[in-house]
């Protein structure tokens, strides 16, 4: 890892981005200057980058935009919203925070997203997709009503205009005549023909002040003359039409301007101060390449989209140590599965890497469905795929199964349709931070009718909760964390489990530790310790209610342990079940505190949550304690309690 001596020593190699600890410091150069500072950027983002890992490709590709965005607007007087937030590293190091870079995405250091808190330059949170031109255009609203004269400009990616909700804003913001620029950075979508020469020559002609000064007073020379104005604005749309990509913008209330291209930094300083100056809505379209000006990325825009540690001389990234991650059992498990059911049929977010979906796409393609940036519709796919007797299986990552909550209940649940949910990435998730974290699915999935939900405490157990899931003939979830298990060995031969059936793994004295998931091997560690009960809980519903009851009856007190907010999750059930019977025995609740987790590594977050086997162990004494129960358990704990 970089320390800040030597991240500060480093400097020498960018004497001009040594100068700029302020987005003012770069608008005293000249366009000249400012090519070389991008140069220096760039270099300066992968060598920082390769040290601490993190979001690389997206970056290089708007380091030009950043630049000249900040040398033509007055942030953050003028409002800059960063859409997911993957590309904005450049915008970190050019506003002040260049020296702690090499903290980025660590515990206390710098978040891997735009955040309000971090920066006064980050004026929306981020981490999710598709929010910037809503939350842009609330800002521009706000602006005009207060009297207050600021230009605001959302930055938006090609993958993140697909989703509805940016159409949702476009639509809304068209006819509110806001001071707002919305700037499309299409880097991989070819939603566009390539950029050209007449494409760029009319970019600068359309946003020019000639041009703007004749179209404004036009309006108003025409305003009397309704049919004349009528041809005109036609006539104009046409001849747009005939050289431009779409009208689709303009239809929408939005002076479109571009393609341009984004590593042009004449063209982009030109067509941006033109634009500052045309009033009302305006889109541009700034084509960009992702990774640019790192070959390895260049080459490889998805695999160095976001990156561990690599050497920046060759791209090799840094070998990982751990066995099969559960996304690669998923992975796994979905090909072997596809092969004997023909009526399975997959579907993705717009997370065919991340999801472990890459072999299946290319093994099945006609089976195989990316929807894009697109949760809402992902889910209602798959539901009127199971209305027509086939086994869809949603592969999605908790945080982003949020965003689909409504088609999860409204249009799974409630029909009760065979659909499989695979979700990824469920607890804490690490350097990703509050953004990305899983902590909810528990808490929203359990309120729901007819919804199965599993949580494997092992790689075997996951393969076969998967399995369970797809022959079930209802709605089913498994849930599982990100990175490797505990090393289990997967036997292929082990067949479905019986719903809601838990597995008692230890049998001690005075307390019972009932483990959900990712968290049953640190409460078997501690219950072996300790010589207290562990049970495997593996359904958060439908619960074991024959082993709660039976261990409420053996036991002084019940642990619940889980990651996931306590807050209506798999503690709350095992409450719920007791108070039901009219049960009194003490029963506590371990999991994700009522706060945001902040980026750390994931032990980092699971202790300080006091979720691995430190704070399972503590927890236990201290309700021994509390209790006045005997802590004298086993040899163990009588050594520890001398």
């Amino acid at each position: 890892m970089l320390d800040a001596v030597s991240a500060e020593a480093t400097m020498s190699q960018y004497p001009l981005l040594a100068r700029i600890q302020d987005p003012v410091d770069l608008r005293a150069l000249s366009s000249e200057q400012l090519k070389q500072l991008a140069t220096e950027l760039r270099a300066f983002l992968i060598d920082s980058v390769s040290r601490t890992g993190g979001h690389l490709a997206a970056g290089l590709g708007v380091v030009e935009l950043t630049i000249a965005l900040h040398h033509v607007f007055d942030t953050p007087h003028d409002r800059l919203v960063w859409d997911v937030g993957h590309q904005a590293y450049p915008h970190k190091i050019l506003t002040g925070r260049r020296d702690r870079m090499h903290r980025m995405r660590m515990k206390d250091g710098l978040s891997g997203f735009p955040k309000r808190s971090e920066s006064r330059y980050d004026t929306f949170g981020v981490g999710h997709s598709s929010t910037s031109i809503s939350a842009a255009l609330g800002m521009s609203i706000a602006a005009r009503l207060k009297g207050e004269q600021r230009h605001v400009i959302a930055v938006i990616g090609d993958g993140s205009l697909g989703a509805g909700m940016a159409f949702e804003a476009l639509n809304h913001g068209g006819p509110l005549d806001p001071d707002l620029l919305v700037i499309l950075n299409d880097n991989e979508m070819s939603i566009s023909p390539p950029v050209g020469g007449i494409s760029t020559h009319l970019a600068r002609l359309l946003s020019s002040q000639v041009y703007t000064s004749m179209r404004e007073g036009s309006k108003t020379a025409l305003r009397r003359m309704p049919h004349l104005r009528e041809l005109v604005g036609r006539w104009e749309e046409h001849m747009k039409g005939m050289v431009m990509p779409s009208t689709m913008f303009e239809e929408l209330g939005f002076n479109y301007i571009g393609p341009i291209d984004g590593h042009d930094m004449d063209d982009l300083l030109s067509t941006l101060h033109n634009m500052k100056a045309m009033p009302g809505p305006r889109f541009l379209h700034v084509a960009t390449q992702k990774g640019r000006g790192y070959e390895p990325a260049e080459g490889q825009p998805v695999q160095f989209h976001g990156v561990t540690p690599f050497d920046a001389k060759t791209g090799r990234m840094h070998k990982k140590s751990g066995g099969k991650t559960y996304t690669q059992i998923f992975g796994d498990w979905l090909c072997e599965a596809a092969a004997v059911e023909p009526r399975l049929l997959a579907i993705t977010p717009a997370m065919r890497e991340g999801s472990g979906m890459v072999a299946f796409s290319e093994r099945f393609p006609e089976r195989y469905f990316d929807v894009g940036i697109a949760e809402q519709h992902a889910v209602t796919l798959a539901a009127g795929m199971a209305c027509e007797g086939m086994k869809p299986v949603v592969a999605i990552y908790s945080t982003f199964l949020q965003r689909a909550y409504d088609q999860l209940v409204h249009d799974v649940c409630l029909q009760g349709l065979d659909v499989t949910f695979a979700v990824d990435r469920a607890g804490l998730v690490g350097a990703d931070g509050a953004t990305h974290a899983g902590s909810f699915d528990l808490s929203f999935g359990r309120p729901l009718p007819n919804f199965v939900i599993m949580a494997p405490a092992d790689e075997n157990e996951c393969r076969r909760m998967l399995q369970t899931a797809l022959e079930h003939p209802g709605p089913a979830m498994v849930r599982y964390p990100r990175g490797a298990g505990p090393g289990v060995e997967i036997d292929l031969q082990a067949g479905v489990l019986p719903i809601g059936e838990a597995e008692l793994l230890r049998q001690g004295r005075h307390v019972a530790l009932l483990g959900f998931g990712s968290r049953v091997a640190p409460a078997l560690e501690v219950g072996e310790e300790l010589n207290v009960t562990v049970a495997n809980m593996r359904f958060v519903k439908p619960l074991d209610e024959r082993l709660i009851l039976e261990l409420a009856d053996q036991h002084e007190l019940l642990i619940t342990i889980e990651e996931n907010v306590i807050s209506g999750g798999a503690g709350s059930a095992v409450s719920e079940l007791l108070a039901a019977h009219g049960l009194t025995v003490r029963c506590v609740h371990l999991g994700l505190p009522d706060v945001c987790q902040e980026q750390a590594s994931h032990n980092e977050q699971l202790h300080v949550c006091g979720l691995d086997a430190p704070g399972i162990r503590a927890a236990v004494l201290s309700e021994l304690a509390d209790l006045g129960l005997d802590p004298q358990l086993n040899s163990a704990l009588a050594r520890e309690s001398a």
